[in-house]
This record gives structure tokens, sequence and C-alpha cells, in this order.
């Protein structure tokens, strides 16, 4: 090769370089950006998925008094503050009539819907350990007014169930009657229908539970022999349903299955290693938050997960689960009321 021909090779080569460096780097810039799209339409997607009330304003301020935050502790002086606050928040579990999917998984074919299942969850201040108090629906209760989204409010209702706050006055309605039966303050609400569930616990790829006796309800359509078992969303769900193949077919001993299923499925989440698995953690995301209702305290994927990191301490054992101590009502051997003094204890070493 000649001289002239060496530094045309040179030329040749230097002249194709940037061109092939361009390639890559809008190859590489095109990559980040939808990325970046994706990584957006994901965070957009999920945040949009959670609906919410507002139930502060509805309510104002004739509720119980907010408990008393401590000063954040810190770990050192560059360590960002640790939560300390207690909480409590109103869980609700709801047969919505809404939409194709609550209905096929037992949601009845009508318009309304009832908190089939009610919760307080409780976190203690440094937020490592909880107490989850199950209210019988049956339960009989003085139902405050209410007021109505739709201007207006509700009467109040003398020995009425505890769960048809919900049927008349939806969450608000249902905040109300819990803060009046209870004397605690709700500080969030969160609340998640049959098809949300079911899907949660399908995104988990299932959840282990062992039950103590035979399950025969053709109401639910569960049929478990006593013993350890592996449970799809479906049958998660009608176990946390079922009340006609147990026991004497209360209330009292559906609530014992769904306080079981709650420590299962803790123990599922904690297991699953999400954080190292994002298509995984995107199907639990997205499933949670396509049927979840909260207060505007909880609208957004960014205060969800602010509260996850702030529960970063609470493992299922220090999880502890409860039932309000109820007795028979007098006026009705199928209905319940609180047992006094006994649920006036549990209730203000919740305040």
């Amino acid at each position: 090769m000649t001289r002239r021909e060496e530094q045309d090779d040179v030329s040749g080569r230097v002249g194709r370089r940037p061109g092939a460096l361009r390639i890559v780097g809008l190859t590489l810039a095109g990559t980040l950006a939808l990325g970046a799209a994706a990584a957006g339409w994901v965070y957009w997607h999920l945040d949009s998925n959670i609906r919410s009330v507002d139930i502060n304003s509805a309510l104002g301020d004739d509720r119980p008094a907010r408990a008393v935050i401590p000063p954040a502790a810190t770990a050192s002086a560059d360590a960002s503050p640790l939560p300390t606050g207690s909480l409590n928040i109103l869980v609700l579990g709801s047969d919505s009539r809404g939409g194709t999917a609550n209905k096929e998984l037992g949601g009845g074919d009508s318009s309304g819907a009832r908190s089939d299942t009610a919760m307080v969850v409780h976190i203690d201040a440094g937020r490592t350990r909880a107490t989850v108090v199950s209210i019988p629906r049956d339960t009989l209760v003085t139902r405050p007014s209410c007021p109505l989204a739709s201007g207006g409010t509700t009467a109040v209702a003398y020995g009425a169930m505890f769960n048809s706050a919900y049927s008349v006055g939806g969450p608000v309605c249902a905040v109300k009657t819990a803060e009046s039966l209870t004397g605690v303050r709700m500080d969030h609400y969160l609340e998640i229908d049959f098809s949300g569930f079911a899907k949660l616990v399908d995104a988990l790829g299932g959840v282990d539970v062992t039950t103590g006796q035979d399950i025969d309800d053709d109401r639910s359509h569960l049929h478990l022999e006593a013993g350890a078992h592996h449970l799809d969303g479906k049958q998660a769900l009608a176990l946390a349903r079922t009340r006609h193949g147990i026991g004497d077919g209360s209330d009292l001993g559906r609530i014992g299955l769904q306080q079981t299923l709650v420590k299962a499925l803790l123990e599922q989440i904690a297991g699953a290693r999400l954080l190292t698995d994002p298509a995984r953690l995107y199907q639990v995301a997205d499933a949670v938050t396509a049927g979840l209702t909260t207060d505007t305290g909880l609208d957004s994927l960014g205060e969800l997960t602010g509260l996850g990191r702030s529960l970063g301490g609470l493992t299922a054992d220090r999880v502890r689960t409860v039932t309000m101590p109820v007795v028979t009502a007098p006026s009705d051997p199928n209905r319940v009321i609180p047992e006094e003094p006994a649920a006036d204890r549990l209730w203000t070493s919740l305040r």
C-alpha cells in the first residue's frame, strides 16, 4: 500500500468512526428515552389506578382527637428522621357489585356494596408493631348522621348493623361510624374490593394457609379438608368470605379465618423478594392499586410507598390480631354488641 493509500485508509476509518459513535449514541439515547417513558407510564398507570375520597373535608372537626405525635427520632445526626407517630387505619374489604370481575367473584347483581370485612389497624409509635382489630359486621351500633356526597345527611339509626354504614353513606359514613363506635380517630382509610384482593393473591403466586377444620360452604364455593393448602386468588377470597361451612355459621368464625389469612399474606409478601423482581413487583403493585380506594392522604403512589417505607421494620410476627370483644345482642340472637368494659379497654389502648 502506498503512503497516499494508507492516508486515505486512515481518513476513511476516522471518517467512519464518528458516524458509528453517533449511531451508538442515538441508540443509547433512544433506549434511555424509552426506558424513562416506560417508567413514567408505569408510575402514571399505578397512580391513576387509585381512587380516593376526601373524608377529612366531609367530616370536618367533629371527630375524636388525633394522637399526639412525639418528636421524630434519628439514628444519627445525618440520618433521615425515623417515623415515630402511631397510626390508626380503617381497612375495609368491600363486596362491590360494580364491574364484571367483582360480579364473577360473588359481588352480586345490584349496584350497591357493603363492607364485608372491617378491621382497625393500629400501628404503634415507631411503626415496628401493629394490632389488627376485627369488627364483626353483625355488630349492632348507633349509626350516626353522615354527610352524603349528593348533599344532605343520613338519619341517625339505632341498633343498625355496623356494615350498613357503608351501604348508606359509603366510606365517609363507614369512618364516622367506626370513630363513633371506638372513640378512635381514623388517620387513614383503605378499601379493597373483591377483584383487587384476588388479583393481589394471584400476583404473589398464591398464599399458604392451614385450616384447623374442614370447610364445606356451598355459598362461597369453598370445600377444603382440614390441613395445609396453597390457595389461588379466588380460593383465598372464598376463604375470607366463608361463614356457613364452619363453626356455628356466625361472623366470628369467618373473622378467625380472615385473621389467619392476613398473617399468611404478610408472610407471603415478606418472602416474595419483590425488590429483586421488577416484573413481579409491578404485577403486585398493579393488583393492589387497581382495587384500592383511599382517603386523600394516601391517594398517590408516592404517599403509599412512603407509608410502606415507614413500615420497613414491621414483620408478620410483630402483628397481633384480635377481635373486638362482643356478646350476643339481647334483641337478636343472630347479632352481637360490644362487650363492656372489655371493648372500651381495647379501644382506649389504641388512642
